[in-house]
């Protein structure tokens, strides 16, 4: 199927020459697909391929991606273009081996706009597993190269897809769906609410406590200390009788006296 204006808003750009081996002839800019009810899924940025690519992108959201959504109750309306055509070497690698980018013979997808306003990126793991799955399996189905999270620490984020020449027989299908990861607990507790019981042995803050003091018993033979009415006065301890003078030293300053 040609890229005609019933399945596509793709008009016709030059051919790229250059610089060394980029470029591409044959070249369209695809700004939408056109789906069979007549309403669109835009290419935000519009997306510079070959024919061939930007053909088989179409078929691939009008024959498998739109009708998986309709599965899901909803209707997908944008598709991120996070690359098309760019000058440069795989994975931006200086002096690395030009990429089917290069040739305008590549797109990097990153998420999918739904009608409801909904963002769902095609490398997020809280997506459902199995329709992940489904996704994997038309492209690889569709495309000479799919790479996806795992397949070499350059497309965690979103999936490359190419109609690389060579044997029509050998693809390459690496993308791995991995599973949601596990929820870490908080590093601290949540605020403990007002209303929530008292934890068992715990006691509030200022609370005093209800158990009675211990009285200690005086030890053998001391005497017994009775307590003695609030207000009332206390006696005044006795006064120490002063020392009586002895007769004989009184009577030797006497005769010191005399003398």
């Amino acid at each position: 199927m040609s890229l005609t204006e019933q399945i596509a808003i793709a008009p016709s750009i030059p051919d790229i020459k250059g610089p060394g081996a980029c470029g591409g002839e044959d070249l369209v800019r695809l700004e939408a697909v056109v789906l069979p009810d007549h309403s669109q899924v835009a290419v935000k940025p519009a997306a510079v391929l070959r024919c061939a690519m930007a053909r088989e992108l179409v078929n691939w959201v009008r024959d498998d991606l739109s009708p998986l959504a309709a599965t899901r109750g909803t209707e997908i309306v944008e598709i991120d273009n996070f690359d098309a055509y760019e000058c440069r070497g795989r994975n931006r690698q200086k002096g690395g081996k030009l990429s089917e980018h290069g040739r305008a013979n590549a797109i990097d997808i990153r998420a999918l706009k739904l009608a409801n306003g909904q963002t769902v990126s095609l490398t997020d793991r809280t997506v459902p597993r199995a329709l992940r799955e489904k996704v994997v399996g038309s492209v690889c189905a569709r495309f000479s190269t799919v790479l996806g999270p795992g397949s070499d620490g350059y497309h965690e984020d979103h999936i490359h897809l190419d109609l690389a020449p060579g044997r029509p027989d050998y693809r390459v299908c690496n993308w791995h769906v991995w599973d949601p990861l596990p929820k870490v607990a908080p590093l601290l507790p949540a605020v403990r609410p007002d209303e929530a019981p008292p934890r068992p042995g715990a006691e509030g803050a200022g609370a005093v406590s209800a158990r009675p003091t211990a009285v200690e018993e005086p030890a053998a033979g001391d005497p017994q200390q009775v307590a003695e009415p609030e207000g009332a006065e206390a006696e005044p301890p006795p006064v120490a009788a002063k020392p009586a003078k002895s007769k004989q030293a009184t009577k030797k300053r006497r005769e010191h006296r005399r003398l």
